[in-house]
């Protein structure tokens, strides 16, 4: 199995971002941030440095997660913001030479208004296109977007959107309710990891690794816990990964001592961030290689 991770959630800075990729093992970073701005976001002399830091230390950047579709991103903000954001973000991924970039269907409107499907689909139709054009794959993460909703609203994506490949979260259905599982009274279920991973499996091309416990409410974030030991099914859906024949990557993005979007970063340990993020990378090769 090949690693990497969104090494920002071990330090803002690139240099201990490397860091920790190197005290693991590793040789690859899933890169989004440096210095608490995206990569598609930071002037260009910054980016040409990182890249050149990067190649240095012979890290290799398999993914890129961009801020394109993101759940902090209405259906309703202007198209132009995200079409800018590919025109940025093209550039930078031939320098890294990466060739995955994680995209989202944006915010989901609360539940029982209009979300929109059919503006959705259409803006995933261009932004995977121009993405294909330039030799990039865009993947569509089950994250708190309109995709996330269910297996099932993630599928019609791929239906609707020609060339859309998907990015599996293995924590994310741990804190969103399934919407295509209303029960009589009118509420919804918590989604199933693996069900999600089992419905969507034949079109990922990518997974990320989160693993947490259901949340009290699903306005509140959950409890984020090492590989393993929450409810994300973790050893058996990389267990049926490996058993399917999955020659991907698979990529830590752990939560364990903050969220990445934490509404105070400035309150955040970042000596602990970059503990948890080795022992999170150590504790998923010691999962991984009992399988």
């Amino acid at each position: 199995m090949k690693f990497t991770g969104f090494a920002d959630e071990a330090s803002r800075d690139l240099s201990q971002q490397i860091a920790a990729t190197q005290e693991i093992g590793w040789s690859a970073i899933s890169t989004r941030t440096i210095g608490g701005k995206n990569i598609h976001e930071i002037p260009e002399d910054e980016f040409q440095a990182a890249a050149d830091q990067l190649d240095a230390a012979g890290i290799t950047v398999p993914e890129f997660g961009s801020l394109i579709g993101n759940w902090a991103k209405p259906i309703s903000s202007d198209f132009a913001i995200t079409l800018a954001e590919i025109e940025r973000a093209i550039p930078r991924m031939h320098r890294l030479g990466t060739k995955l970039i994680r995209i989202m269907s944006y915010a989901q409107e609360p539940w029982g208004q209009d979300q929109h499907e059919q503006e959705r689909f259409r803006r995933l139709r261009e932004i995977v296109s121009r993405f294909s054009d330039s030799g990039i794959t865009a993947l569509h993460e089950n994250c708190m977007n309109w995709g996330g909703f269910s297996p099932e609203h993630t599928l019609r994506l791929v239906e609707e959107v020609p060339g859309l490949k998907l990015i599996f979260d293995t924590g994310n259905p741990v804190f969103q309710k399934n919407r295509s599982k209303p029960s009589p009274d009118g509420t919804f279920p918590w989604q199933d990891s693996f069900e999600f991973w089992e419905k969507t499996r034949e079109h990922t091309a990518h997974i990320h690794i989160k693993d947490c416990l259901n949340p009290v409410s699903d306005d509140v974030e959950p409890e984020y816990v090492m590989p393993g030991l929450g409810q994300a099914k973790v050893r058996e859906i990389l267990a049926d990964a490996k058993s399917l024949g999955y020659d991907g990557w698979i990529a830590i993005e752990p939560h364990v001592a903050t969220v990445f979007h934490a509404a105070d970063p400035t309150a955040v340990d970042w000596t602990q961030c970059y503990d948890s993020y080795v022992e999170y990378g150590k504790n998923l090769e010691k999962l991984t290689s009992g399988i």
